[in-house]
């Protein structure tokens, strides 16, 4: 868990979380549990680069059309751009 180990002090750390590696990658895979962990599951999206996500996805398994429903999520209430939420290649013609 080497890659949750760096990803959890960028997350945690300005909302005095605690959350755990488990803890987050429910957050960022499930709506609900994202309303509970605002801070930290947005900070995921918006502060951890596209590479970290991606290893961070497939070191606890998650989907990855589970975490990109939660980061459009995100992106409906941020003005810049979050990589996990932008059309994939496959979806360039249907927008």
């Amino acid at each position: 868990m080497h890659v949750a180990s760096k990803i959890l002090e960028t997350v945690n750390a300005p909302y005095g979380a605690n959350l755990s590696a488990c803890q987050l990658a429910a957050a960022i895979s499930d709506i609900e549990t994202a309303q509970s962990a605002m801070g930290p599951a947005f900070s995921f999206f918006s502060e951890i680069s596209l590479e970290l996500q991606l290893s961070f996805m497939a070191e606890m398994g998650l989907t990855h059309d589970k975490v990109r429903q939660v980061a459009k999520h995100f992106q409906a209430l941020c003005p810049f751009p979050l990589a996990l939420a932008a059309p994939q290649p496959s979806e360039g013609d249907s927008a």
